[in-house]
Formats: structure tokens, sequence, C-alpha cells
């Protein structure tokens, strides 16, 4: 049996799936991170396993993701996704997708891409974080403080220092596998290789 991360409750299989295949690989695609911003605000105050569960039906609700798509959304899109049961019936949460979609293009339009705003806080390269044991999880750091500060100042909702860390993490900005999970050492290697930099720039 290989080992993974201490968080993990192995026994769901769609759970284990993305830790193994998702959590921590580095995303450059915009249209990804946009998916990621929106399940991780939709998290707030919930569990992550909660919205996972609930991804398909986000895909289906927004779009595929599509953030020009989502952006054009109107008060009408907001009450019949008040009625579906797939998605978090929560209405400032689904209003603040949309207005995160609308920020989100706001902040292509000035980077180029969004994934060069977001890879920027950490010079595109992923932060390698000694996790030896549960109390080594952060639940913040400095980098999401000021990436959600200013995220807050750009219009942003639902995307406070916590929420931003687990973006980060999710997303790749920062690789906080145990030191002994099997996906660590490989990641580190994956990241090297992408030189995002020159991708990006």
């Amino acid at each position: 049996m290989c080992t993974r991360c201490l968080w993990l409750d192995a026994s769901k299989p769609d759970y284990v799936a993305y830790h193994d295949e998702e959590w921590g690989v580095p995303i450059w695609h915009d249209n990804k991170l946009f998916e990621f911003i929106t399940l991780e605000s939709a998290q707030a105050g919930l569990s992550w396993y909660t919205i996972l569960k609930k991804r398909t039906h986000y895909r289906t609700a927004f779009n595929e993701f599509d953030v020009k798509a989502v952006a054009k959304m109107t008060e009408a899109d907001v009450e019949q996704l008040m009625d579906n049961p797939g998605i978090v019936r929560n209405r400032a949460k689904i209003k603040a997708t949309i207005n995160n979609a609308q920020r989100f293009i706001e902040v292509q339009q000035e980077f180029g891409s969004f994934a060069k705003y977001q890879w920027g806080y950490v010079d595109f390269e992923p932060i390698i974080n000694d996790i030896r044991g549960k109390e080594d999880y952060p639940a913040t750091s400095e980098i999401s403080e000021r990436f959600a500060k200013d995220l807050k100042k750009r219009g942003f909702k639902f995307l406070g220092p916590t929420t931003v860390y687990a973006h980060m993490q999710a997303s790749g900005m920062v690789n906080d596998h145990d030191n002994d999970c099997f996906r660590k050492q490989p990641l580190i290697e994956h990241a090297k290789s992408l030189d995002l930099r020159a991708l990006l720039n």
C-alpha cells in the first residue's frame, strides 16, 4: 500500500482519486482555475468533500465553468440555480460566483491571464512545505493573506485568506502533501519540468 496524506479519508474512493490525481498538481489553465476558485468559494463553511460530491452538478449549472458565460448570468439564472438541488443553494454564494466571473475577466484583461496573476504570488514556483504531522498543515499563510486582500480589493467575494490558501493548495501553488505521501516528490519533479515562468510570461 502507498502512503497518503494524513488528512485523507481513504474510505472514500472519490476523495482518494482527487488526492491522487488532482490535489497539488500545478494548474495554469484559466478555465480550470476559475472552476477551482468557484468550488473553493462554495465550500466556505462546509467540508471540501461536500463540494467534491457536487462537482459534476456545478459543472452543469455553471456552463462547464466557462467564465464568460457565467459572467453573463442574470437574476433569472440565480432563481433557477436556487432550485437546483445539485449545488449549494445559497443565494449569496451563487451571486458571488457570477460576480467573481466578472472580476476574473478583469484580471485576465489586466495581466493577460488569471494564471499569470495568481502564480506571480509565488514567483511562478510552488512553495514546498515541510509536513511531518497533522499539526504542520497550515490553514493560511502570509501569501494567502496578501492574495486574498488583493482579490477583495478587486471585488471578489467569499475568498478570504483560508479559502484562498485552500485554493493555493489545490491548484499547486503550494505543495502541502505530507513528506511521506507518495505524491510529494513526483509533484516536486513535475513542477520543475513545467517552467511556469516561461509558460506564463
